[in-house]
């Protein structure tokens, strides 16, 4: 693994995301060599920030793997959770398809099948209801009211906290739902319209507070502009996704289709995901498009994962692997077969991925080969299936603990990293 992790060109990517001018300002930062090793263990634990900083200074096996010396302090989990987003996923990307070039080079990891599949990418947020999104409209409403007039302190208007009185109409909705009698849906419908109301209540209370604030030119005692400014447009965002909670109830109620719904205040980029699956047949968050390369479609043939790619909400399977073969395209690797799940078109995957000899797509009756061709590259794209779950399983790649799309994207591209480095290293 520390001979993988020692390639230059692993580390490439992170070097041209300083300026040599700046190296010497702001925040002391750590060794990005350092950093890549933590983030490899921290994906192949499951260890949060805190627990991976106490564990790795604790150990002298893993300081030393770490390239953190025993007669320093490790640095702090904040340190290393910030660089996570600063760096975005292009970097991490970079990485990937650099330890995909050491493995053909070095490895003698000769890409001959591919094969790809979707998956959900969990946001991390509870199950959305329309009288819960209300229940935090309000709350966060009168938080970042507090927070604005701390920064401004002439401005008159206040946002009450309504907390309380939307619990209250939770509780009773499920005290309704328990009741199962004909009576239980008209009741819920009131109740939930009760919440949004109050909710549009303090959106216009918000929105008066936001008006005197961006008039005002005083900044409270201790308080900078750039305070301030972020103040005013934290309310201003809060503004527009409660705005949305109250239109999504009304259109609810209405009949009307809602496009595009809001499933969480906290993650506003996360959307619906309705799967065919009767454990679970909504899931919100992402969908996630792995494809992996093998020299061979034999059981136990070692794969790489490439970079992944994400998308907010259900979509249909060929609209991911433009990407994927862009990714294809620009390492070099000429593919001989191709598998994929029955969700793919047949037309739509050959005009992404010409110049295979053979392209199957499970349950078609287009597929062409003999019957043990056919036979054998089914049983090859069944074991994308087990990938996949050996992939959350082992690298936590199935519920984002980053929010937002950016952050997501994030969060799959360090498991795909960390698990193309360890099988890279048992080459």
């Amino acid at each position: 693994m520390d001979a993988v992790l020692d390639d230059p060109a692993i580390l490439a990517g992170f070097r041209r995301c300083w300026g040599h001018t700046a190296l010497g300002q702001g925040r002391p930062s750590l060794p990005m060599a350092s950093f890549v090793r933590l983030m490899w263990l921290k994906d192949t634990t499951g260890w949060g920030y805190e627990r991976l900083m106490a564990q790795v200074s604790d150990s002298l096996q893993l300081r030393r793997f770490c390239r953190i010396p025993v007669v320093e302090e490790v640095p702090d989990e904040s340190t290393v959770r910030k660089l996570v987003r600063r760096l975005g996923p292009e970097v991490i990307d970079e990485a990937t398809r650099a330890v995909i070039t050491k493995a053909i080079a070095e490895r003698g990891f000769r890409p001959r099948a591919l094969r790809a599949d979707s998956t959900v990418a969990q946001s991390d947020i509870r199950y959305p209801t329309d009288v819960g999104l209300c229940a935090d409209a309000v709350r966060v409403l009168a938080k970042a009211a507090r927070t604005l007039s701390a920064a401004i302190p002439d401005v008159t208007k206040h946002v009450v906290n309504r907390s309380r009185s939307v619990q209250k109409r939770v509780r009773a909705i499920g005290r309704s739902l328990r009741k199962r009698t004909g009576q239980a849906k008209a009741a819920v419908q009131t109740l939930t319209e009760e919440a949004a109301a109050r909710v549009a209540v303090s959106v216009r209370e918000s929105a008066t507070l936001l008006a005197q604030a961006k008039a005002s030119t005083m900044t409270a005692e201790g308080a900078s502009e750039k305070a301030r400014a972020k103040a005013i447009t934290k309310l201003e965002d809060w503004i527009a996704l409660s705005s949305r909670v109250v239109d999504q109830v009304r259109m609810r109620f209405a009949g009307e289709k809602i496009a595009d719904r809001l499933v969480s205040l906290f993650d506003p980029d996360a959307r619906p995901v309705r799967r065919g699956k009767l454990s679970a047949p909504n899931e919100f968050g992402y969908v996630v498009q792995l494809a992996e390369v093998t020299s061979s479609t034999k059981p136990g043939t070692p794969a790489l994962l490439l970079p992944p790619k994400l998308v907010a909400g259900s979509t249909h399977e060929n609209a991911l692997l433009p990407a994927t073969a862009a990714e294809i395209g620009a390492l070099g690797i000429k593919l001989r077969e191709a598998s994929f799940d029955a969700g793919f078109g047949r037309v739509a995957t050959e005009k992404e991925l010409p110049g295979l000899e053979r392209i199957f797509i499970s349950g078609s009756a287009t597929n062409q080969g003999s019957t043990r061709t056919r036979r054998r590259l089914a049983k090859f794209r069944v074991g994308s299936e087990g990938r996949i779950s050996h992939f959350k399983r082992e690298y936590h790649g199935g519920r984002s603990r980053l929010r937002g799309d950016r952050g997501a994207r994030i969060w799959e591209s360090w498991a795909v990293l960390a698990y193309d480095i360890d099988t890279v290293a048992r080459m």
